[in-house]
């Protein structure tokens, strides 16, 4: 189901899966999970596909929101940026990217996070999201 080689793609996807995806689509690999693999934070819910990608879930609309790349997956976005590379590397090739103090994670305006080691500053995990993930009424799946 997921290719772990495939591009990360900001506002679409990765990993052959697409943003704004219903959860319906991923009843067969989700069944499949241990309950360990599931967080639900209020109304939103996140499934851990091994250690290739989180899929987070609105549970109001249902919908995929946002898709996490894990230390398994292979697949670069803009076509250089992977996982455990050097931050200071990352901000070569993409100068859009600045640091959130508060969510502790690198913010790039054209959809994308990027969580890093603390200690190696190495690229831990790569997000693409959905444009309507700040809207005030989010959360109530209005998107």
């Amino acid at each position: 189901m997921i290719n772990l080689n495939a591009p990360i793609i900001p506002w679409e996807g990765m990993g052959g899966i697409k943003l704004y995806s219903h959860i319906s689509q991923f009843y067969d690999t989700l069944d499949k999970l241990k309950e360990s693999d599931v967080l639900i934070v209020k109304f939103l819910i996140r499934y851990q596909i091994e250690n290739s990608v989180d899929l987070w879930f609105n549970l109001m609309n249902g919908k995929l929101f946002k898709i996490t790349a894990l230390k398994d997956y292979k697949g670069k976005l803009f076509d250089n940026i992977h996982i455990g590379m050097h931050i200071d590397d990352v901000l070569k090739i993409e100068p859009s990217f600045v640091y959130d103090d508060f969510e502790e994670v690198y913010c790039s305006p054209k959809g994308v996070f990027i969580e890093t080691d603390p200690e190696k500053h190495t690229v831990l995990w790569i997000s693409v999201y959905v444009k309507e993930l700040d809207n005030e009424d989010f959360e109530r799946g209005n998107w």
